[in-house]
C-alpha cells in the first residue's frame, strides 16, 4: 500500500451487486485521528465546518444545496479525500466519516500534518491553478446588482436611476449587473422593447458613468418559442427518454434546457453571447442556475451518454471561461479556474451575516478562491418584500458591508442611499473605499491564488495550525498579512483571538499575539490586524 494512501477501515467492494449500470458501489469509513477536524463538500455547509457534529448522508452528485461543490474533504491533521467523481458522505456523532461512491473507492491521503499541507497537495494533484484570473475590476472595485431594487421589473429607466444613485452617493464605480427578466423570454437574448427602448444607449451611458456591464443569463429555454424549436432541431437541448426536449423545473417554472455536454451546443451558445457583446457593448454575463439538483431524477438523455447531474453543472461552468467578466452561484469541480463565484442567496438577517465568513472559508478550501460573499444585506429578495423601512435595521446593512469590505469581492444590491441614514451611508461608503484602497493587495492575493491555488480568504487553522483556531468562525485571514474580525451580531463589542506574533490593529495599536482581546467596536469600526512580525 502507498505511504500516502490508507483507509482506517477496509474498503468494501461489492463486486457481485452492482447498484447502477455505470459501476459498482464502494463504501469506506474514515475514523478521526486525535483532534482531527474536517472541511469540504459544499460551500453552503461552511457554518457546519469543521464537521464536529453529525451530518446526515448527503450526495454531492444530486443534492441541490444551491452553491459550489467539489469532491474533496480536507483535515487539520494533513489528510484529504478526493474523488474524480461525486460521492456521498455522512458524519457520525463520533466524527466517523462514511463515504459511498458508485464510481471508485474513496480513500484518505496523508499529505502532511496540517490543513494547509493537505489542501495544497490536493490542489496540486487534482485541481491545479490555471494561472489565469477573472477581470481585475472584480477585486479592486465594488460590484452592483439590480436584483433587490428591481427584482423582475428590470427596465432601462430604473437601471440608469440606480447607477446614477451610486454616483451621487460617491460610491466607487465598478461592475454593474443587470439581473433576471431583461430579455423577452428564456433562451432569447433580445431586450424587452417596452422596458428597454434603447439598450445600446443605456449600456453606453453606464460605461460613461464608469461601470462595466454584465447581463443575467441562464441555460433554460422557454418551451414552444422560436429558439426552442431551432435548438430542438439542432439537437442542442437535453431530452427525455421519449426523445423529446425534457422540461425541467426550476425557480421560474418549467423550461427546456441547453445540453452543454454537446460541444456544438456550447459553441453555439457562446457565439450568441459574443454576438450580444458586439451588438450592445455588454462586457460579460452573470451565469445563474445550473445547480446539479435541477438535473437530478429526471431520466434525462444528453449528448454525453449517462451524464451525471454534476456534469451538466460542470459544462455550464465552462461557458464562463470564454468571458473574463463572469459570475456563478453554483459550480462543480472548477477549482483553480478563472471563474467568479458568489455565495448562495442569503436572507436579510443577522444569522445570515454570520454565515458569510465560514462559507467564504469553505469556498476557498474547495478551490474557489475568487468568491464574493453574496450581496450586502442579503440577496434573497423575498426577505426584503415585507420590511418596513421605518423599522429597517440599518446596523445589519452596515455590518454586512464591513464583512464584504475585506473580502476578495464586495457586491451591493439593495440601494444603501435609499435605506440608510446619512451617517450610516457614510460608514458604508467608507467600507467600499477601504475595499478600493486594499484593491492592490487583494489583487496580489488573487495573483498568488492563480499561481499556487492557495485561498484568498483563509481559515485561522489554515494559517496558524495547532494554535486552537479550528472552531473559529468569526475571524479570517485575508492572504497571509491581515486578520479580519468584523462584528456579525447586534452587539458593539467582540472578542478577538490573536495568533502568536505581533499585530497592529486598524487604530494603529500594536498587540502581542497569543492572547484574546475584548474590544469595543462602534458601528463605524471594522477591526482588522496587520501582521507585523
Amino acid at each position: 500500500m502507498s505511504k500516502k494512501i490508507f483507509l482506517l477501515l477496509t474498503v468494501c467492494v461489492f463486486a457481485a451487486c452492482p447498484i447502477s449500470a455505470k459501476a459498482y458501489e464502494f463504501t469506506a469509513e474514515i475514523k478521526p485521528l486525535a483532534g482531527e477536524c474536517w472541511w469540504g463538500g459544499f460551500t453552503a455547509y461552511g457554518d457546519r465546518m469543521p464537521y464536529l457534529q453529525a451530518v446526515r448522508e448527503v450526495s454531492l452528485a444530486t443534492q441541490n444545496e444551491g452553491n459550489q461543490a467539489a469532491p474533496i474533504l480536507v483535515s487539520s491533521r494533513g489528510r484529504y479525500i478526493w474523488s474524480d467523481k461525486p460521492f456521498t458522505f455522512a458524519v457520525s456523532d463520533g466524527g466517523v466519516i462514511t463515504l459511498k461512491s458508485d464510481f471508485e473507492a474513496p480513500a484518505a491521503v496523508q499529505a502532511g500534518a496540517t490543513l494547509r499541507e493537505a489542501y495544497k497537495e490536493a490542489c496540486r494533484k487534482h485541481f491545479p491553478p490555471s494561472g489565469k484570473l477573472p477581470d481585475s475590476l472584480f477585486f479592486t472595485q465594488p460590484q452592483y446588482n439590480t436584483w433587490i431594487e428591481l427584482m423582475y421589473n428590470q427596465n432601462q429607466d430604473d437601471i440608469l436611476k440606480y447607477a446614477r444613485g451610486i454616483a451621487a452617493s460617491h460610491l466607487p464605480r465598478g461592475v454593474l449587473m443587470i439581473d433576471d427578466n431583461w430579455q423577452k423570454y428564456y433562451g432569447n437574448f433580445e431586450f424587452k422593447p417596452d422596458k428597454f427602448p434603447n439598450p445600446k444607449a443605456m449600456v453606453s451611458e453606464l460605461h460613461l458613468l464608469g461601470f462595466k456591464v454584465m447581463l443575467w443569463i441562464c441555460p433554460f429555454v422557454s418551451p414552444d418559442s422560436p429558439e426552442y424549436r431551432t435548438l430542438s432541431d439542432k439537437g442542442f437541448l437535453i431530452r427525455n427518454k421519449k426523445g423529446n426536449p425534457a422540461i425541467l423545473s426550476w425557480w421560474n417554472g418549467q423550461s427546456a434546457c441547453y445540453d452543454f455536454t454537446n460541444p456544438e451546443a456550447a459553441a453555439y451558445f457562446t457565439s450568441v453571447l459574443k454576438n450580444m457583446q458586439r451588438e450592445y457593448g455588454v462586457d460579460g454575463f452573470k451565469l445563474d442556475a445550473g445547480d446539479n439538483g435541477m438535473y437530478a431524477g429526471n431520466d434525462l438523455v444528453s449528448y454525453k451518454k449517462d451524464a451525471a447531474p454534476v456534469e451538466h453543472t460542470l459544462a455550464w461552468a465552462k461557458i464562463g471561461l470564454e468571458f473574463p467578466f463572469n459570475e456563478y452561484r453554483a459550480c462543480w469541480q472548477m477549482g483553480g479556474q478563472p471563474l467568479v463565484q458568489r455565495l448562495g442567496d442569503k436572507d436579510y438577517s443577522w444569522s445570515a451575516v454570520q454565515l458569510l465568513i465560514p462559507q467564504m472559508v469553505a469556498a476557498g478550501l474547495l478551490g474557489y478562491a475568487y468568491t464574493c460573499p453574496d450581496m450586502v444585506g442579503g440577496g434573497l429578495f423575498t426577505s426584503f418584500l415585507n420590511v418596513d423601512e421605518a423599522q429597517f435595521d440599518q446596523a445589519l446593512i452596515v455590518r454586512s458591508a464591513q464583512v464584504h469590505a475585506l473580502m476578495p469581492m464586495m457586491q451591493f444590491s439593495v440601494a444603501p442611499w435609499r435605506i440608510l441614514s446619512r451617517e450610516n451611508l457614510e460608514i458604508v461608503r467608507q467600507a467600499a473605499l477601504l475595499h478600493q484602497k486594499m484593491g492592490a493587495y487583494i489583487m496580489d492575493c488573487a495573483g498568488e491564488a492563480a499561481r499556487t491555488g492557495e485561498p484568498i480568504v483563509r481559515h485561522l487553522e489554515y494559517a496558524f495550525p495547532n494554535e486552537g483556531f479550528a472552531e473559529c468562525k468569526n475571524q479570517f485571514m485575508l492572504g497571509d498579512k491581515y486578520l479580519v474580525a468584523p462584528v456579525v451580531t447586534k452587539e458593539n463589542i467582540r472578542t478577538v483571538k490573536l495568533p502568536k506574533g505581533q499585530w497592529k490593529d486598524d487604530l494603529g495599536k500594536v498587540h502581542k499575539g497569543g492572547k484574546t482581546l475584548t474590544i469595543d467596536v462602534p458601528l463605524s469600526r471594522l477591526p482588522y490586524f496587520e501582521r507585523i512580525k
